[in-house]
C-alpha cells in the first residue's frame, strides 16, 4: 500500500554523525526563531514565522546518527479552516549509510494532499530539507529563517 505521507530524501558525502549534528542543530536550517530544545529526548521547541505559523515538537525518539522523530503537539496557521492540520503527526529523519555515502530521509506522518495547507507545506518543506538542512550539511551553513524578519504584506 502507497503512502500519502509527504516524503522527500538526499544523500551526500558526509558521514551519518554529520547529518544527525546538522538535523538537531533545527535553528541552523530551519528557524533562527526557535524556543527550547532540539537535541535531546523529549526536549521541545517552538517554531514560529510572523504570525502565518506557530508549531510545538516533541522529541520522541532520538538514535545518535540514525533517527530524530518529532510529535506535532500543537500547530497554528493562519491561512487554514482546520488548526488541527499537523496536531498528532510524527516527523521523521531517518539516516542511513550506504556505500560511504549517507541518505536522509524526511517524513512528515499525517501530511497528507487532502490536508488545506498540503500544497504550501510541501514547497516548504522541500525548500527546508533539500535546500537549507542540505546545505547546512555540506557546506556548514544552512537559509535558516533569521530570528527578526520583515513580513512582507
Amino acid at each position: 500500500m502507497e503512502t500519502q505521507d509527504f516524503s522527500t530524501s538526499f544523500t551526500v558525502d558526509q558521514t551519518p554523525a554529520e547529518v544527525f549534528s546538522a538535523v538537531t542543530n533545527v535553528r541552523g536550517w530551519w528557524s533562527e526563531r526557535i524556543d527550547g530544545g532540539t537535541a535531546q529526548l523529549n526536549d521541545e521547541f517552538t517554531y514560529q514565522r510572523w504570525d502565518l505559523h506557530k508549531c510545538t515538537m516533541r522529541l520522541t525518539e532520538v538514535v545518535p546518527n540514525k533517527r530524530v522523530v518529532w510529535l506535532v503537539l500543537d500547530n497554528y496557521f493562519s491561512f487554514t479552516k482546520d488548526q488541527s492540520e499537523w496536531v498528532g503527526n510524527t516527523i521523521e529523519f531517518d539516516i542511513t549509510e550506504k556505500d560511504g555515502k549517507t541518505q536522509l530521509l524526511f517524513t512528515q506522518h499525517g501530511l497528507v494532499p487532502a490536508y488545506e495547507c498540503y500544497d504550501i507545506c510541501f514547497n516548504a518543506w522541500t525548500s527546508y530539507i533539500q535546500g537549507s538542512l542540505k546545505d547546512l550539511i555540506t557546506t556548514g551553513k544552512g537559509q535558516p529563517n533569521p530570528k527578526e524578519e520583515l513580513q512582507n504584506n
